[in-house]
């Protein structure tokens, strides 16, 4: 995510509900005993279904959750979303949203329900394949029975209208994200969990997909979206902005924020398009920053291998109640004043934790580690203090052995610690140390292997272990295990 989005820790809680046992698949209609052959003639193979005896096929309910632990409702399991199209309006005055979202999937099991992520608005209608389809709410679960049962292999198309006021969602840490109200407009981000608050989803790092936003707001306002901007038109009053995602991109990392903001369009010196957006109240502030995003995208290249998007840029807000940044994808969004170092964070996260994601949320220090080390070489190549100072200053390893930050799994930190310094600051010292245990030219290749390999994928920690010890060539069991996989301090490695 971002940030550092060093999330408040100590809030109010959330209880953590467990996942769900999938419901029992209907038995299959029974097939007759297979006769007994005729003399003469040879038996079926086995295995192969009899000529004129074709199987019934089975359908089930797709999984209602994908079963991590951290999140047990998120996710959904028998389809694969392809495609999101979310068609709206919203007005600040009366903060309604009235919109259309449009879901291309395909099927992944024979499937006669499924469910999808939606906390926001009461549901007008909803239709699959342009058929009304019967559909419940439980929580954040939209359980959809299509008029037709779907196929393994189908493409299918969900339309689900909806109209009310869309909300916050409040986490375990006691941070909120979702659909957060502002005195112009909307701030709107999803990380970990906040998407469905006003967009119907497979809310899950390992369901990407494209995405189109067709945005409607009072005249004066601007509606900033991941990806491109394709058109703006003013019309009797409101303005429609089209922004097309054409990369692939996990759910928590799609914005489409509304506010007075000042916009900068230009083109960085490789030539990718950029988009900014501040509030006018944090233009001064936000400056500096703004102006070495091309040189951080020109550094972070050459650090990490090709930008892996078709445009960059930035949304400034002014949201102080969110109080965090994060990496929303192509342009990193930020609740207040944007600094050098919090940019820096967030385009590093553009490779790592928006290209690659993470396949558990267990795994987010290879999101928010890898932008801070990111940051941490950032800061040294513009001047800064080196990459070595900040590992051993008091923040990071200069901490006391007895410090509660040594006490918490590095691999598995919670979901109250998950945005907390640990997984940011103790993740960039496992990269820094394993930077010196296999040397510069092994652990350059790491980076850039990192992000060539799971590019619009998602990837474990498991994975990233596998890949350092086949590019350094060296049994890394010990080191990983130190740094990742025990509480305390690690004093040798």
């Amino acid at each position: 995510m971002t940030r550092p989005r060093l999330r408040a820790t100590g809030l109010a809680t959330a209880a953590l509900v467990a996942a769900g046992l999938l419901a029992t698949p209907t038995a299959a209609s029974a097939v007759p005993a297979k006769p007994t052959p005729a003399p003469g003639k040879p038996k079926a193979a086995p295995g192969k279904p009899k000529p004129g005896k074709p199987c019934t096929p089975r359908y089930s309910p797709g999984a209602p959750s994908i079963g991590d632990p951290y999140f047990p409702d998120q996710g959904n399991g028998g389809y694969d979303v392809k495609h999101y199209d979310l068609d709206f309006s919203y007005d600040p005055a009366t903060q309604v949203m009235d919109a259309t979202a449009t879901i291309t999937a395909h099927a992944t099991q024979n499937l006669d329900r499924f469910d999808l992520d939606f906390r926001g608005p009461e549901i007008t209608s909803l239709t699959v394949d342009g058929k009304k389809s019967a559909f419940s709410r439980d929580g954040q679960e939209l359980v959809v029975t299509p008029h037709g049962k779907l196929k393994a292999g189908k493409k299918f198309t969900v339309v689900v209208k909806y109209a009310g006021v869309p909300g916050p969602v409040t986490d375990p840490d006691g941070s909120i994200e979702g659909w957060i109200p502002t005195d112009d407009g909307a701030f709107v981000v999803g990380e970990p969990q906040g998407t469905p608050a006003w967009l119907p989803s497979n809310d899950t790092p390992t369901d990407k997909a494209t995405f189109r936003f067709t945005a409607k707001v009072p005249e004066g306002l601007t509606a900033v979206g991941n990806g491109q901007l394709l058109s703006q038109r003013t019309r009797n009053g409101w303005t429609t902005f089209v922004w097309d995602s054409t990369e692939p991109m996990a759910t928590y990392l799609a914005t489409i924020t509304i506010g007075t903001f000042e916009v900068t369009e230009s083109v960085t010196p490789s030539g990718i398009p950029s988009y900014v957006a501040i509030d006018p109240r944090l233009v001064a502030g936000s400056a500096n920053a703004v102006s070495q995003i091309p040189k951080m995208m020109e550094f972070f290249t050459g650090k990490f291998g090709p930008y892996p998007f078709a445009s960059t840029g930035a949304i400034v807000d002014y949201a102080p109640q969110v109080g965090y940044a994060l990496e929303t994808q192509t342009k990193p969004i930020f609740s207040n004043t944007a600094s050098v170092g919090t940019m820096a964070h967030e385009i590093a996260h553009q490779w790592y934790g928006n290209s690659v994601s993470p396949e558990r949320w267990k795994d987010i220090w290879l999101n928010e580690g890898f932008a801070t080390y990111g940051q941490w070489m950032y800061t040294e190549f513009n001047g800064g203090a080196t990459v070595e100072a900040t590992f051993n200053n008091s923040s990071n390893y200069g901490r006391a052995a007895t410090s509660s930050f040594w006490q918490v799994l590095l691999a598995d930190p919670g979901p109250m610690e998950m945005f907390s310094s640990i997984p940011y600051n103790r993740g960039a010292m496992t990269l820094h140390a394993l930077r010196g245990k296999v040397g510069e030219e092994a652990f350059a290749r790491i980076l850039r292997r990192w992000a060539a390999i799971h590019r619009y994928s998602h990837a474990a920690t498991a994975d990233f272990v596998s890949l350092a010890e086949r590019e350094s060539g060296q049994d890394l069991t010990a080191f990983f295990d130190v740094w990742l996989f025990q509480k305390g301090k690690p004093t040798s490695w």
